[in-house]
């Protein structure tokens, strides 16, 4: 993959991803050496561990400015100013002022839960691929259950992926009631499609969380997060069993790009016709948390 290419929702034009730590990505899935390494090392997550706590020492403070510069991100949307935060980590998991990112009011919308580059399948039975034609990750393996898979079979599914230059924090997609966070463990592996294209399986193995959470309008809805290289942690914010409203924060990652994925009973939501028609080509969507993706059916 030459270059990682999205559709914009809001210019309503293909956009070429300025990829954070190109060059060091492209060595480590493109490369002999660079394989080695990923096996060896990269995806271990004592390395994540270790990147994460480097993240938040003080001295990364003066990485902030820069890459606020280079990624041309807008500043006017942090609730904090640049030179408040205490480390390039804080930086990453920043908050952003609720006006920044309105929710849809509309009480059948179903909201992104994350700021990325969104696809979606309509329904898991007849998927053919999400980078690439053909190549699907396993359900079953994703959720770490037989019984709960099969459920979900022929339900529709939205992926999230987060850049390291979006904002970090995951939202709930509809309101409802959310169980206990179930943790999967797994490796680190880039969640990146120069990685997903080479091994999607990498999404159903990766270090991830599994929430359910309980509605009256859609029925039991599956939040999962995963986890990737440098990526920190994976930390939740949302009170168990207390009641939640669309838009409503979940959690955030910390430093590293990471996604999210959303499964839905079967007959359940119908996506945006521009969610389902760069997914039908295999390219994503780019839209902020808390936008419509779809309509409650």
């Amino acid at each position: 993959m030459d270059e990682i290419v999205y559709y914009d929702r809001y210019r309503e034009a293909l956009c070429t991803e300025l990829v954070y730590g190109d060059e060091a990505l492209r060595w480590t899935y493109g490369t002999t050496a660079g394989r080695i390494a990923l096996h060896v090392l990269v995806k271990r997550v004592l390395f994540s561990r270790w990147y994460g706590w480097w993240m938040d020492r003080a001295a990364t403070r003066q990485k902030i400015k820069p890459f606020i510069e280079e990624y041309q991100l807008d500043a006017s949307e942090f609730v904090l100013r640049p030179e408040e935060f205490g480390s390039f980590n804080e930086f990453f998991f920043r908050k952003l002022k609720p006006e920044a990112r309105p929710i849809d009011p509309r009480a059948s919308s179903v909201v992104f839960p994350a700021d990325g580059r969104h696809l979606c399948v309509p329904d898991l039975s007849q998927c053919e691929g999400l980078f690439v034609k053909g190549e699907m990750f396993d359900l079953e393996t994703l959720v770490g259950d037989r019984e709960l898979a099969r459920r979900y079979e022929r339900g529709s599914l939205l992926l999230s992926r987060l850049c390291p230059t979006d904002y970090h924090r995951f939202h709930f997609p509809v309101s409802g009631t959310p169980g206990e966070a179930r943790l999967l463990n797994g490796p680190l592996f880039s969640v990146n499609p120069i990685a997903l294209c080479q091994n999607i399986q990498i999404l159903a193995t990766n270090k991830r969380v599994l929430t359910k959470l309980t509605t009256e309008s859609c029925g039991t809805v599956l939040v999962m997060e995963i986890g990737a290289t440098c990526v920190g942690g994976i930390c939740q914010t949302y009170q168990l069993g207390a009641a939640v409203s669309k838009g409503d924060e979940k959690g955030h990652f910390r430093f590293g790009g990471s996604s999210t994925i959303m499964i839905f009973e079967p007959g359940r939501i119908a996506f945006d016709a521009d969610l389902i028609e760069q997914s039908r080509l295999h390219r994503e969507l780019y839209a902020h948390m808390g936008d419509a993706m779809g309509s409650i059916l």
